[in-house]
């Protein structure tokens, strides 16, 4: 039935088993709430094992069905879903109605302890894809993208499918606005908490068990980036991770360590650069590298973060407020010049 803006209106119901419609719906029905944020203009209804779509569009409420049926699979698929499955398998059809979000978001990297680790948005999944295609990979994008946690999900498969003899984990020692040097301990102890999320992030993929033999047989290496100067890397799986705080210096260094049968991944957030002064090395290299065959740089955003919802937000404005900022500043640097030229047609 056409509606006064000559649009038709639209209805679908669709049945669902008892545990998926509890599992559709969510933790006090926040992933139905999810749904609705996607389509304003359609409502929902559960009644039994029955959910109905409805509004004045019809082609909205076909695209709210395309995507019930979708996290269905996923659901089929043994998937957990999360608000992020949620949103990221609506922008996913809303760009291609062709596309399908099971196909893009449901390969597992990894299994462990019941726990499934896969790529939760298409941007993820184009990182992912790019490792798979890549020997060099640049994984840049803010916090909460999940660049490093993917990357050594990543290196875990590869060492597992024994297509690398072992994984190198490193990061930049540079603190971010603390001082390393007042903590107590060796050197080794001084640096261990900065490496901590590494090491946290391996507990999670393997067992914990298993993770004090590997690191004791140096199958896998958790090391600071000052660490890697003068050797070769062959066979090897290895992430540098927080790569916006290493000089040009030191990028250079890290890269030329690459050995053969080895792949290398590079991940940082140029918006958090900790360095004193100076260019980052991370800045620096999508320069210089950028048209370099197997050597790709796969770019996150906002849309990308998969913390809590607030996280993309806070993303969101702190880069807003860093365009006005800098285009503030681009404007005081001509408007000084102007004023320079001015003084001296005057003298």
């Amino acid at each position: 039935m056409p509606t006064a803006d000559g649009s038709a209106q639209g209805e679908a119901r669709i049945y669902i088993d008892g545990i998926a419609m509890v599992r559709l719906l969510g933790p006090q029905d926040r992933l139905l709430s999810t749904i609705e944020k996607q389509y304003p203009g359609v409502d929902v209804h559960v009644r039994g094992n029955e959910v109905t779509l409805s509004g004045d569009d019809a082609d909205e409420v076909d695209s709210a069905r395309r995507l019930v049926e979708e996290l269905l699979l996923m659901i089929k698929n043994g998937q957990d879903l999360t608000s992020t499955e949620v949103t990221s398998s609506a922008a996913i059809l809303d760009a291609d109605k062709t596309a399908s979000p099971v196909d893009l978001l449901g390969q597992a990297i990894l299994s462990t302890r019941g726990k499934s680790i896969r790529p939760k948005t298409a941007g993820q999944k184009a990182y992912v894809d790019a490792i798979d295609e890549n020997t060099i990979v640049f994984g840049i994008g803010p916090a909460g993208t999940g660049k490093t946690y993917l990357a050594m999900a990543k290196a875990v498969q590869a060492l597992q499918r024994k297509e690398v003899n072992r994984i190198i984990l490193t990061r930049p020692a540079v603190e971010a606005g603390e001082r390393l040097g007042y903590l107590p301990g060796s050197l080794t102890d001084k640096i261990d908490p900065y490496l901590r999320p590494l090491y946290d992030a391996l507990n999670e993929m393997l067992d914990p068990e298993v993770v004090p033999k590997l690191l004791a047989a140096g199958t896998i290496e958790v090391a600071p980036l000052a660490y890697m100067r003068g050797r070769t890397l062959n066979d090897s799986f290895i992430v540098l991770d927080e790569a916006q705080n290493t000089t040009p210096e030191q990028m250079k260094m890290f890269l030329t360590r690459l050995g053969f049968g080895s792949r290398m991944v590079i991940t940082g957030d140029i918006t958090q650069v900790d360095l004193p002064m100076g260019t980052s090395g991370l800045q620096l290299v999508t320069r210089v590298l950028g048209d370099i065959d197997d050597i790709h740089f796969a770019t996150m955003t906002s849309a990308d973060v998969v913390r809590h919802t607030l996280v993309g937000q806070i993303v969101d404005a702190y880069t807003k407020y860093d365009q006005i900022q800098m285009a503030k500043k681009a404007g005081d640097t001509i408007g000084a010049s102007e004023r320079d030229q001015r003084y001296k047609k005057t003298r």
